[in-house]
């Protein structure tokens, strides 16, 4: 049963005309009508069955205006590398360790960050992160020696675009706390990140099919993009 909140809300936004995003982001910011700092999410549904290959996009992008969320990341790195993971604000810190914990169902984290020395045996745990999509990720900046960055990336506001198989991305870019244009800049980073990721491939037609947004607990809009992807 819907909730008296819910049923407050606007009905079948989603079949409305597409707005602009600055023509968007005052609705979805007004149907914000829980107690807590919404998140600002999009669902993206992109053409990735093409005939002469499949689209897969993986990436890792640093929003201009963050995403206003804390992440838990833990890092499994060599010894010597354990000082400047700490430093640069990772949560949890380990080596063989904490690797036998994660082998043993120990996930307390959100991204977790491997250097390349230790990635061989983290791969052979493909059926315990792969589910979870925490396995680290060259693409994704989550494989690297240089884990200060990586540690600083993801906790100032990076976010990971990546597709399924039917072609659905979705992230948060933000909260409801956030100004208009804090929110627009992060939205055309996004958009500006899989607009690259469209010369990788041969493309018929569009990349970007759709495009809703709303709030964790709001209704969706669509939205309507300056120009085709």
């Amino acid at each position: 049963m819907p909730s008296k909140r819910f049923k407050k809300l606007p009905e079948k936004t989603n079949l409305l005309k597409p707005l602009k995003i600055n023509e968007l982001l005052p609705l979805v910011k007004k149907n914000c009508t829980t107690k807590f700092d919404e998140s600002i999410d999009l669902s993206i549904a992109i053409n990735n069955k093409q005939k002469k290959n499949e689209i897969n996009i993986r990436t890792a992008i640093n929003l201009p205006g963050g995403t206003g969320k804390k992440v838990k990341v833990a890092v499994v790195a060599e010894e010597a590398k354990h000082k400047d993971a700490k430093d640069a604000g990772a949560d949890i810190v380990g080596g063989d360790d904490f690797i036998e914990k994660i082998k043993n169902g120990d996930l307390n984290f959100e991204k977790l960050i491997s250097s390349t020395s230790m990635m061989l045996k983290l791969s052979k745990l493909g059926k315990i992160l792969g589910p979870k999509g925490l396995m680290p990720n060259p693409k994704l900046g989550t494989v690297t020696d240089d884990i200060s960055s990586a540690v600083k990336n993801a906790k100032s506001g990076q976010v990971e675009l990546k597709n399924d198989k039917d072609g659905n991305i979705g992230l948060s870019f933000g909260k409801k706390s956030f100004s208009d244009d804090k929110l627009i800049k992060n939205f055309d980073t996004i958009i500006e990140t899989i607009d690259r990721e469209k010369s990788n491939y041969t493309i018929k037609g569009d990349l970007i099919k759709n495009i809703f947004i709303t709030s964790s607990m709001g209704v969706s809009y669509k939205v309507k993009l300056d120009k085709a992807i």
